[in-house]
């Protein structure tokens, strides 16, 4: 596979699990976030494969494309795999709320639907 078309596969995995992330918080509020193990571990699972996927993007890419924060997704993976039992549930939840939608409207524009 050429870089280009690895670029491409990762940025297709990270609209994928993003839009996964917002279909699961959608109208959830934090408290029913905090109760629901489900929920609460599917939300992790999802952004932490938008983080490793956003660690595989080539570093032209992520320098071509600054309107993605590219080391906050990738330190936030890396809390999630490596740091588990600091996840601060509050800062997950406002992140699949409020910053992935952002994220989804980025990564449309840069992967067309076929």
């Amino acid at each position: 596979m050429q870089p280009e078309e690895r670029d491409a596969a990762y940025l297709w995995d990270m609209l994928s699990a993003a839009r996964e992330v917002r279909d699961i918080v959608q109208g959830i509020s934090l408290e029913a976030f905090r109760t629901n193990l489900l929920v609460m571990r599917a939300t992790e699972r999802c952004i932490e494969i938008i983080g490793e996927a956003a660690r595989r993007v080539s570093k032209g890419v992520q320098a071509s494309h600054t309107d993605i924060p590219w080391p906050d997704i990738i330190g936030q993976r890396n809390i999630l795999a490596h740091e588990y039992g600091q996840i601060d549930h509050e800062l997950l939840y406002r992140t699949a709320v409020e910053d992935i939608a952002a994220l989804i409207a980025v990564l449309e524009k840069l992967i067309p639907e076929k």
